[in-house]
């Protein structure tokens, strides 16, 4: 599945379709840090994903909101974000648990302990090798 990353419809529809990803975020100290989590994407592009409110990912994104991440790590096409992140304010995160909820049911976006996270991409990068030659297209985002 060719994605470009100057159409947002397909960068959506390809988050959506594989769910999860991984998210790097920097430490206090500087350091990288990543994990495995479970991604929605809204129509707009902006990426939503949980993690639980005491974990590294949630400390780093307070102290340092860059952020990174890796969709479609299975298969020949893979999607790479960088951009910036927040935890979601209480408000924030209950009014988009039902979009969260709809497409991702079962998720512990309303499990108290567990923070909302919101990124909004800026560099968006494609990278297809299903091909002979690999197809490699990045977009900037406003």
């Amino acid at each position: 599945m060719a994605i470009d990353p100057h159409d947002r419809v397909s960068v959506v529809m390809f988050i959506r379709e594989h769910g999860r990803g991984v998210a790097a975020t920097v430490s206090a100290g500087g350091e990288p840090e990543a994990a495995l989590v479970g991604m929605v994407a809204l129509d707009d592009g902006t990426i939503l994903f949980t993690s639980r409110s005491e974990s590294r990912k949630v400390a780093n994104l307070v102290g340092n909101g860059a952020v990174a991440l890796v969709v479609g790590t299975e298969g020949a096409v893979t999607l790479q974000l960088e951009g910036s992140a927040e935890v979601a304010s209480a408000a924030r995160a209950k009014e988009l648990e039902p979009v969260f909820v709809r497409h991702a049911p079962g998720s512990r976006v309303t499990d108290p302990g567990f923070s909302l996270v919101i990124v909004r991409p800026r560099w968006v990068r494609s990278y297809d090798v299903s091909d002979a030659v690999p197809v490699v297209v990045e977009a900037l985002w406003s």
